[in-house]
């Protein structure tokens, strides 16, 4: 327990993201992957449910004993609200209504948010494509770690510690490595996610209300479905800084654990990644990939080579 990370930096590198060449290739082999991308029609069906379901949710706990909001914030709320940031997720590609309805998307967004209690929606779409664009890239991409994060937790102990915070980061990493301007939709996501709060706790009291902020802290720290956070870009392998996951927990999640055929083909909704993969299955099937979150948590915390330094990163010298 007392061991600490064996990595120091980063793992730089001088080479473009692998996405963007891959991409090229299985399109000029598979072209007819090109139908697959567009609007998944189901999604704002399945994410309407999930709305429906974590309102009926906060009723059921207005009367419960502390305790037990507490057990269902982590065993059943954390899930759902946390399948529904990945639904967001997919609504910032704008696969719920299409790319000339990308307005339509961000209010939808902004519907998804609901559950979670914390409004993120629009914030999240903002920098996620510096994610897509500049992969790794050094002051853009702000899922990478700050070096801060890689030297303090460095050791068992203190990565148990940064899993739990890693909500906190996930919210102040971007204002320290890539501000931008507060937009006029996020100041709408706001004001929408606050009367919803407001209304809850009106309605039905505080427990509800910690349900949903409990629920979505509770389940993106140490949660097996968190375990995505980690797997998808922390370098298990060197040389790769991309991971898919084949397992279970991607029926909750919309398909995010194909994440190497996402970054790939980010305008193909989650629930048609698995035929990519199928389609053009030998540029993938010899990629390493996870089969399980949970696995990769404990290896993350008691690898020693494994930290929030187990990243590439790389500079795009061509953005101002």
């Amino acid at each position: 327990m007392g061991n600490q990370v064996t990595r120091d930096d980063f793992e730089w590198v001088y080479t473009d993201q692998p996405h963007t060449e891959r991409r090229k290739e299985i399109l000029a082999k598979y072209p007819e992957i090109k139908k697959l991308m567009g609007p998944d029609p189901h999604l704002k069906w399945v994410v309407s449910l999930m709305v429906l379901t974590q309102l009926v949710a906060c009723y059921l706990v207005k009367d419960l004993p502390w305790k037990w909001v507490f057990f269902w914030a982590y065993a059943f709320g954390g899930c759902l609200n946390h399948s529904m940031t990945l639904a967001i997720h997919d609504i910032s590609h704008n696969v719920a209504f299409g790319n000339k309805k990308a307005k339509w998307n961000r209010f939808f967004g902004m519907f998804a948010n609901l559950p979670v209690g914390v409004p993120y929606a629009t914030s999240f779409k903002k920098y996620h494509v510096d994610h897509h664009r500049y992969l790794a890239g050094d002051g853009l991409d702000v899922d990478v770690p700050t070096a801060f994060e890689g030297r303090f937790f460095h050791s068992p102990p203190r990565k148990i510690l940064w899993l739990f915070l890693q909500p906190l980061f996930y919210v102040l990493r971007p204002l320290y490595v890539n501000p931008k301007p507060f937009t006029a939709l996020e100041v709408i996501n706001f004001a929408v996610q606050l009367a919803y709060d407001l209304l809850i706790y009106s309605l039905w009291g505080p427990k509800p209300v910690f349900y949903m902020i409990a629920g979505s802290t509770l389940a993106m720290g140490i949660h097996p479905i968190s375990g995505h956070f980690i797997a998808e870009h922390y370098m298990y392998l060197k040389g790769y800084d991309t991971f898919s996951y084949y397992g279970p927990l991607n029926w909750l999640t919309f398909n995010v654990g194909y994440h190497m055929e996402h970054h790939d083909f980010p305008s193909i909704p989650g629930s048609k990644l698995p035929l990519v993969k199928k389609i053009a299955a030998e540029y993938y099937d010899h990629l390493p990939y996870h089969t399980s979150w949970v696995c990769v948590l404990w290896d993350f915390v008691f690898c020693d080579s494994l930290g929030p330094f187990a990243r590439v990163k790389r500079k795009y010298k061509h953005v101002l």
